[in-house]
């Protein structure tokens, strides 16, 4: 029905009896209606009717009688009958949004399966997003998201009292995370690309002096025996360069004794490929030690459950302190043994290979270790030629 709208009440149309719906058209062309339905008496919605670019016509909402009247109506057509004009389409971009999905919606339904496979820590990756990334941005379209937002949020972790290292941790998930969005043709750019971590470079590598070594040696070698595996871990783990994981996953059928060589499977290797971990004389002898050949699958055994060892960072937190070492971490074993290696004249490619880096780029932060030992035969050539000195005299 074509009227004139003024001389309509908005808050008194009425859909005629028998009829679900009717249209009461706005004079003048402007493609601005009120739809009343029989369901809604007394109110109506105001749309406004235009051709698409395909000559196709399309209806957009604009607000119902009761939120807006019919000034604001007959205004908001306007300026949308002017960016059509100008080549916009209101329906098209509001149907695009409806396809791109909430961030929540994404982890849950495409990035949690894909790190199923292809990632062994998933389970930590989801509880980080629900602990901190969910409540932030969860409920946003991924199109959403802006990058003033994450760097806002980024900062407001260290003012909840996270260090930056861990708050690093959770915008390096989101980052990821709407990295996958990008590869899946979901978002175009990553709004968490570029923005700044606090620690940038926060490896820290706790090397130790004759001393110190000398502590943490007696400490691992002697001790209660409610403590003996825990001992034994670190000094496999001091003698192998091998990381935390793979030491606890470790398995005697993966022990060849003959060749001296401890096989780690993929399943247990970061770089998920096989590799061959080296057994020197120091690794024998705390395989001698355990007493769990032949008696277990394992070769770390929690000795009261009768099952492999899983945790060990209680009793590793008391013997690094009995030590006089509270700063070294576990991690820090495969560390020094790996600056065993370049003090003893090994090559960073020999490293690379022993401790199974994927990328030699890794092995590099060991390169001022080889510096050190280039130093150390610099300095035997000094002292000949001190002592040849001193013999002319």
């Amino acid at each position: 029905m074509i009227m004139n709208l003024t001389t309509v009440v908005p808050d008194k149309l009425v859909c005629p009896e028998g009829k679900r719906r009717i249209e009461y058209v706005d004079t003048g062309g402007t493609g601005l209606y009120v739809e009343v339905r029989a369901t809604a008496p007394d109110q109506g919605t105001y749309y406004l009717r235009y051709k698409d670019a395909n000559g196709k016509t399309c209806h957009q909402k604009l607000g119902t009688t009761a939120d807006i009247d019919l000034d604001e109506a007959r205004r908001l057509a306007k300026r949308q009958r002017a960016e059509i004009t100008l080549g916009k389409d209101p329906r098209a971009e509001q149907n695009a949004t409806k396809t791109t999905p909430t961030l929540a919606a994404f982890f849950r339904d495409h990035y949690l399966p894909h790190a199923k496979v292809h990632n062994r820590g998933y389970l930590k990756k989801e509880q980080m997003f629900d602990l901190r990334v969910k409540g932030a941005f969860g409920s946003m379209c991924l199109d959403q998201i802006k990058r003033q937002d994450i760097a806002a949020w980024h900062t407001g972790l260290r003012d909840d009292g996270l260090s930056p290292a861990y708050a690093d941790r959770f915008l390096a998930l989101l980052r990821h995370v709407l990295n996958k969005a990008v590869e899946y043709d979901l978002l175009e750019k990553n709004p968490a690309s570029g923005i700044r971590l606090f620690n940038p470079d926060n490896r820290v590598e706790h090397y130790l002096g004759p001393e110190e070594l000398e502590g943490l040696l007696h400490a691992l070698k002697s001790g209660s025996k409610r403590n003996f595996m825990v001992r034994m871990v670190a000094l496999f783990l001091l003698s192998t360069g091998a990381r935390l994981n793979e030491a606890l996953n470790a398995r005697w059928q993966d022990i060849d004794r003959d060749n001296r060589v401890w096989r780690i499977p993929a399943a247990n290797s970061k770089s998920k490929k096989v590799r061959s971990v080296p057994l020197n004389d120091s690794a024998i002898e705390v395989l001698d030690q355990l007493g769990t050949e032949g008696k277990n699958e394992s070769l770390f055994v929690n000795v009261a459950k009768g099952e492999r060892l899983q945790y060990v960072h209680g009793a590793w937190d008391r013997l690094r302190i009995k030590a006089g070492l509270p700063h070294l971490r576990i991690h820090d074993l495969r560390h020094q043994y790996a600056s065993f290696l370049v003090n003893g004249g090994r090559t960073l490619y020999e490293v690379q290979q022993i401790l199974g880096h994927s990328d030699p780029v890794v092995t590099q932060r060991y390169a001022h270790l080889s510096s050190r030992s280039l130093q150390d035969a610099a300095n035997s050539a000094s002292d000949a030629i001190k002592g040849a000195t001193a013999e002319s005299r």
